[in-house]
């Protein structure tokens, strides 16, 4: 069995920019870009999904009219290599809606639910990568066996570039920055 009987040809060769600019959506559907390879994610589970929706509808609500949240697109953190990542939630300027690809520049907060087989990846690789490309925000969901998911939040010091331990929040968030919002996390 050969690698191209197991995936497409494309899947095996760096891609650049341009290229996947030409791609369909449903190319891009389900993948992200690291260091212009692509990375296919599994399907969430409905816990993972559910949780990231009610988490960008009470974002989208407090976020006001400069600033919308919402699930499942690219974030391009940069073009050479080329690296896309999509957030499970990310908040962006509002006026950038038909802007494409999405631009650190554009995003205030994204949030990443961990699953199983993304633990590593959620809590270093993605947060160290949202950090160096100027993201002011993240947060990181980790989801508990039973009872409330735990929201870890982060905030950039951009004179090191990296992101300082801010708050912890179970059962109930409730934060002030980057703007006020309260999500019950036990309606998951």
């Amino acid at each position: 069995m050969t690698a191209e009987m197991v995936a497409p040809a494309w899947m095996h060769e760096q891609v650049t920019a341009e290229q996947y600019a030409t791609w369909t959506p449903e190319q891009c559907a389900g993948i992200e870009i690291v260091d212009g390879m692509v990375l296919v994610s599994p399907s969430a589970s409905k816990r993972h999904n559910r949780l990231a929706r009610l988490l960008a509808n009470a974002l989208d609500v407090a976020a006001g009219s400069d600033w919308n949240a919402d699930t499942d697109f690219d974030v391009r953190l940069q073009d050479l290599p080329l690296n896309n990542r999509r957030p499970d939630v990310t908040v962006y300027r509002a006026e950038t809606i038909d802007i494409s690809p999405t631009r650190p520049e554009h995003v205030l907060l994204v949030v990443e639910v961990v699953s199983p087989g993304s633990e590593t990846t959620d809590r270093i690789v993605k947060a160290d990568q949202y950090a160096k490309a100027g993201i002011p925000f993240y947060w990181r969901v980790e989801q508990a066996p039973t009872g409330a998911p735990v929201v870890h939040t982060y905030v950039l010091d951009a004179s090191v570039g990296h992101y300082r331990d801010d708050e912890v929040f179970t059962g109930s968030l409730k934060v002030a920055a980057p703007f006020t919002v309260e999500v019950d996390l036990r309606q998951i």
